[in-house]
């Protein structure tokens, strides 16, 4: 599976219940037209290895044609993709929680929320 091919893609936290909420969220509000990989999943770690850097799993990750941008940088790009990006239908299976109860509190979503305003990264392509 070429990685260009599936452009554009979000890339976040599999393992993540905030995360994979947020992700079906943003499934719903582009209606299937952004790929949406799990950073544990085989292709989100060929795209990890091929594109991204170390600080790949500190943050979300929207890739399109020009640049991979992370966490906060992501914001922008993502809104304007929901708007503007031609239709095209992606599958977008149930995500597993295998995460604890703990991952669900007020902390971690208030966690998770800070990492992102907090993590800021771009790569151009």
């Amino acid at each position: 599976m070429e990685i260009k091919d599936k452009i554009p893609i979000i890339l976040f936290d599999d393992q993540c219940y905030v995360c994979i909420k947020f992700a079906t969220i943003v499934n719903f509000l582009t209606k299937g037209k952004i790929t949406m990989v799990g950073h544990y999943s085989n292709f989100g770690i060929k795209i990890r290895d091929e594109i991204l850097d170390e600080s790949a799993l500190e943050m979300f990750w929207f890739i399109d044609e020009k640049r991979a941008s992370g966490g906060r940088a992501a914001l922008f790009p993502l809104v304007k993709s929901i708007f503007s990006t031609k239709s095209r239908k992606t599958k977008f299976g149930q995500m597993d929680n295998i995460c604890s109860d703990d991952c669900k509190s007020a902390k971690t979503v208030f966690v998770r929320s800070f990492t992102l305003i907090t993590n800021s990264k771009k790569i151009d392509l």
